[in-house]
């Protein structure tokens, strides 16, 4: 059984225990005067009703196993969280009127349940909550509530300990996205250790507990005598960062029809498309905080930037250019910028194309703040954008976005017609 909170042992309905209070009163206060049998027998009944209503009121939230099991403690937008809630009773009194409910700030959440629950009777339910939002919330801890007949009073306990539910960003599946591949000078000089299988096969080791068979070179096993191993290197490709603009004063929409729920869409669904292929991703955004993941592969990586994005409000005051001229040096020939922004402003790409000059690859998704309620238009920024060869997608409100985010350049020229 969960910890139990106790708020308060009993707490009045005050408007319905003031109306029996006044009536009991005035009956008493009548009768005496009149000597009416009528009003003696309302006011023994009110004088003895109201304590066994605290009575009852009392007895329905004690003797009660309660316990809650969330399952679901991290998901992603458009899956939904379930938890379990089982209430057994100990006593051989029935509960009735017992209310209970697991409070939670998510969006369509919704757990509140009246049970009645017979002798040693148990009562047990799933709830399930379809994830509408990103963002982190509070759950819990469970309120148990019970009343009595009359509804003059009620008690409240409450069970557990508060948790937090964290919803990654929705994540969209983009096969056709593509940047521009880094200049890599030599593949030798950017290979480096790892623990994956890759072609690039670098020398053998002594065999160390835990390692697959597959590595095993039987031809040095062989002629040493003692298992050998082989160890590899990874693939000369090119860090991928991914900057998500996330400047409070060009955001425009509402909710998750904004150009900040689709700038975190696209920054999250980036990330993936190149994790899943094995490639080193960063990120890099300013909004409510700073926040920087340096690049590194694998699901641990996504689920860093996913984390990370799940959080990030679009509050930041940095212009988008002061963050590029900012964080240039961590840019080199070996790396491919993806920048996500809804800025229309063009003072941020002349930081683009100086790093495109030092050789660094980018690659441009302009939200367009237009569709969204928002002024300007990033009309001028893509031709501005094209003519320096820079690779440009734009993504409008309610648009497929694996269509527009397509190397094809299907959906630009949908945007542009």
């Amino acid at each position: 059984m969960l910890r139990q909170v106790l708020t308060w042992p009993f707490m009045p309905q005050r408007r319905a225990l003031t109306v029996l209070v006044v009536i009991l009163v005035a009956a008493i206060f009548i009768a005496t005067g009149t000597g009416f049998w009528l009003l003696y027998r309302i006011a023994y009944i009110l004088a003895m009703g109201i304590p066994v209503a605290l009575v009852i009121a009392w007895l329905n939230t004690r003797a009660l196993n309660v316990n809650v099991d969330r399952r679901t403690l991290r998901g992603q937008v458009g899956q939904e969280a379930e938890e379990l809630i089982e209430v057994r009773n100990r006593s051989l009194i029935p509960k009735l009127w017992v209310e209970l409910e697991d409070p939670c700030d998510l969006p369509g959440h919704q757990s509140r349940r009246a049970v009645v629950i017979p002798s040693r009777g148990l009562r047990s339910w799933v709830v399930s909550t379809v994830l509408k939002r990103r963002g982190l919330y509070d759950w819990g801890p469970l309120l148990v509530r019970g009343g009595d007949p009359f509804g003059i009073f009620y008690s409240e306990r409450r069970y557990g300990t508060p948790q937090q539910i964290l919803v990654y960003p929705r994540v969209v599946d983009l096969p056709r996205f593509q940047t521009p591949p880094a200049s890599l000078p030599g593949e030798g000089r950017f290979r480096r250790r790892t623990h994956y299988i890759t072609p690039n096969a670098s020398g053998i080791r002594d065999y160390a507990p835990g390692d697959p068979l597959s590595r095993i070179h039987w031809r040095s096993t062989a002629h040493t005598g003692e298992l050998m191993v082989k160890t590899f290197e990874l693939d000369p490709t090119s860090d991928i960062w991914v900057i998500a603009d996330l400047e409070g004063s060009i955001q425009a929409g509402d909710g998750e029809e904004s150009t900040e729920e689709y700038i975190i869409t696209v920054a999250a669904s980036v990330a993936q498309r190149y994790i899943a292929a094995n490639r080193s991703v960063g990120l890099i955004a300013f909004g409510e905080d700073y926040t920087v993941v340096e690049t590194e592969r694998g699901q641990q990586q996504l689920s860093r930037i996913l984390e990370s994005l799940a959080v990030a409000k679009a509050t930041g005051e940095a212009p988008l250019a002061n963050l590029l001229m900012e964080e240039q040096r961590r840019f080199g020939r070996h790396t491919t910028l993806v920048v996500v922004t809804a800025s229309t402003d063009d003072s941020w790409v002349s930081p683009v194309q100086s790093l495109v000059q030092r050789g660094v690859r980018a690659a441009v998704v302009l939200v367009d703040p237009s569709t969204f309620g928002g002024e300007g238009s990033p009309l001028l920024l893509y031709g501005e954008l094209t003519a320096s060869d820079i690779l440009s997608y734009v993504v409008a409100q309610g648009d497929d976005l694996s269509f527009v985010l397509s190397s094809t350049g299907e959906g630009a020229e949908a945007w542009q017609n």
